[in-house]
């Protein structure tokens, strides 16, 4: 989603205003690092030292490594605003905008993965209860995990091939077969990783909205939590993926016909503010899932805000009261 050919691209027309609004965009990466950074690396260490995500359920595996591929992100995110601040909207060295061209593609590739396959496995254990999913059958298991982090890495390296703006060889006189067949295969990828999901997402949330809207038994809280879940999963991926999708569709779509380079340059400012706006992702990704669950929260807030947490007291069998961390009530302060 990055625009890269491994030199500098100066800010052309009003170079002063546009300067200022790549310093805002550059704020804005620093304050998402700032607030993402602790959160996904606390939420990491839960995993990791206290429910030791190995041993857990299938769920646990996909989010650990959603938040994992969030973690990849927010390495790349000081480079990128010290980019923008310079005023250019890549670094001059090959090598680090290739670097940082693999991690923000396997990132965006590794969370639109790991948020599909938690919604497939969601969707068999809502909507299909009694038929067998294909994510259990490594459950318990990292097996599925690392097989998507290896098929990701053939979807990542052809964004690295030649310059990322979108098909410039399709406006080039000097256009070969070559540099054609290297564009559709880059575009391709990149809208096919996200529309793809997006229809398998769209469809096992509205099954699965569907199917506890018409459940009757059962704890009804449970079943509202679940709901918002689903609908949230929807919402973050729109929100996070698609603007900066039809944004890309709108600059290639331009730079096809030809169109005036002023607009082609608005397009561009345009484009790169949406792909800013996908980085929250990292920020949202753990407030959604992991904070979806109350057993979660509850143990997230005991390791790193216990004065959040009031215990009850617990009558026991004899009258007596007893204090006890299993009867442990979240209260936000």
């Amino acid at each position: 989603m990055e625009s890269t050919n491994g030199t500098e691209q100066p800010l052309e027309d009003d170079e002063a205003a546009e300067i200022q609004v790549y310093k805002f965009y550059a704020a804005a990466i620093i304050v998402i690092f700032i607030l993402a950074l602790p959160l996904n690396a606390s939420v990491i260490h839960l995993f990791i030292f206290k429910l030791r995500f190995w041993k857990s359920s299938t769920n646990n595996i996909f989010l650990f490594n959603l938040v994992l591929a969030d973690i990849l992100l927010l390495i790349c995110l000081p480079i990128k605003a010290y980019t923008f601040i310079q005023g250019v909207r890549n670094s001059n060295n090959d090598a680090v905008c290739k670097a940082m061209l693999f991690m923000l593609f396997l990132n965006r590739g590794a969370s639109i993965a790991f948020l599909t396959a938690t919604s497939i496995h969601r969707y068999f254990h809502v909507v299909h209860p009694g038929r067998k999913s294909p994510l259990k059958a490594l459950k318990k298991s990292p097996q599925i995990s690392v097989l998507i982090w290896v098929l990701l890495l053939p979807l990542t390296i052809p964004t690295m091939l030649k310059n990322f703006d979108c098909s410039y060889s399709l406006i080039k006189e000097n256009a070969t077969v070559i540099k054609d067949v290297v564009d559709g295969i880059r575009e391709t990828v990149i809208f096919t990783q996200i529309l793809i999901p997006f229809v398998i997402l769209l469809y096992c949330t509205v099954r699965i909205v569907n199917r506890l809207r018409k459940k009757t038994v059962g704890d009804r809280t449970k079943l509202k939590r679940a709901v918002f879940l689903v609908t949230a999963v929807m919402v973050l991926f729109s929100f996070c993926f698609l603007p900066c999708t039809i944004a890309r569709m709108v600059l290639l779509t331009i730079r096809v016909k030809d169109m005036p380079d002023y607009i082609e340059h608005k397009a561009v400012v345009a484009f790169d503010g949406l792909v800013v706006l996908s980085y929250i992702d990292c920020l949202l990704d753990p407030l959604v899932y992991c904070f979806s669950s109350t057993k979660f929260k509850a143990l997230y807030l005991s390791n790193y805000f216990p004065f959040l947490v009031k215990e009850t007291p617990q009558v026991s069998s004899t009258g007596k009261s007893n204090r006890t961390t299993n009867a442990t009530v979240i209260s936000c302060l």
